[in-house]
């Protein structure tokens, strides 16, 4: 089995359009930008053992993405998500449940992948918390060594707040958007900025990087006690399928690579924006792409 150094965890599932059906689900999207930027990476899921199944271990095998921890359910069918977009060019989600991903089960080989040495980053999110199989398997994923990347994905009615306090207090890495970090923090008082918001959970859950996904804004970072913004891309918006989920890799990808925290919300905001330029969560392109859109140094943020 290959040396990984990130384990993305969680659902794998088909979004169902009102045209198509796309492949999904954050952690596949992670893992897809993850491994077009060159990283060992490895998606930690359960399929049915259905067409639906199937086609998504074939497409994963197209992408040279691993299938070595896709478990098989004969039970439970592969996760469905019926998607579409508002007036506001915001995705609105209907998530079938129960499916096979919520029963992701612990096993030898995730112990072992878990215990490895190489294993640098665990990227999981708040849905994997959803039924009890799966949750028992991010509990035991939480005692690795690796450095835990929580990126939140709130879908009502799939979270509470003692289930995302727990994942808070887990994590070194959260990333969240907008609205997440509005109603998350207005849980424990009133602010006036969002970087009021972002101190608050700060502290309180002591996650020391904090990043932030403002839409056609850009983001914002705090990062070892300083902030950091960038703005937006312009781009003519496809769809928004995944671009939370690319943002996210670039973000981890610069990381890994030793580039500044600055740099990094470059890097993740251009993918991103490129991602929702193209139709899907996982559409082709070439890394060169990202590069480009962040020549024009005006778009390399400062700490403030």
């Amino acid at each position: 089995m290959t040396n990984y150094n990130i384990v993305s965890l969680g659902e794998i599932l088909w979004d169902i359009l009102p045209e198509q059906e796309l492949p999904g689900g954050a952690p596949l999207n992670v893992a897809y930008h993850l491994h077009k930027q060159s990283q060992q990476v490895v998606l930690v899921s359960r399929t049915g053992s259905d067409e639906h199944g199937q086609r998504l271990l074939d497409i994963m095998q197209e992408r040279g993405l691993s299938a070595d921890l896709i478990q098989r359910d004969t039970m439970y069918d592969t996760g469905k998500v019926y998607a579409r977009m508002d007036e506001k060019l915001d995705m609105q989600y209907d998530i079938v449940y129960p499916v096979a991903w919520d029963h992701i089960g612990w096993d030898t080989a995730l112990e072992n992948v878990f215990r490895s040495n190489d294993l640098q980053y665990l990227v999981y999110g708040s849905l994997m918390a959803r039924n009890s199989v799966s949750r028992n398997t991010l509990e035991k994923a939480l005692q690795s060594k690796a450095r835990k990347v929580l990126d939140i994905n709130l879908r009502a009615p799939y979270y509470s707040k003692e289930t995302l306090e727990w994942l808070l207090f887990s994590c070194d890495l959260l990333k969240l958007n907008i609205g997440e970090l509005e109603l998350i923090s207005s849980w424990y008082g009133s602010y006036a900025t969002n970087e009021e918001r972002v101190l608050a959970l700060s502290v309180r859950f002591n996650i020391t990087t904090v990043i932030v996904t403002l839409g056609s804004m850009g983001c914002m970072g705090y990062v070892d006690e300083q902030f950091y913004y960038q703005e937006g891309q312009p781009v003519k918006v496809a769809d928004t399928i995944g671009s939370g989920d690319a943002f996210l890799a670039g973000f981890l990808t610069s990381q890994i690579r030793g580039c500044t925290p600055a740099y990094s919300l470059a890097y993740a905001n251009a993918l991103g924006a490129l991602v929702a330029s193209k139709p899907g969560g996982c559409p082709d392109y070439h890394p060169k792409e990202i590069t480009d859109m962040i020549k024009d140094k005006a778009y390399i943020s400062t700490g403030h």
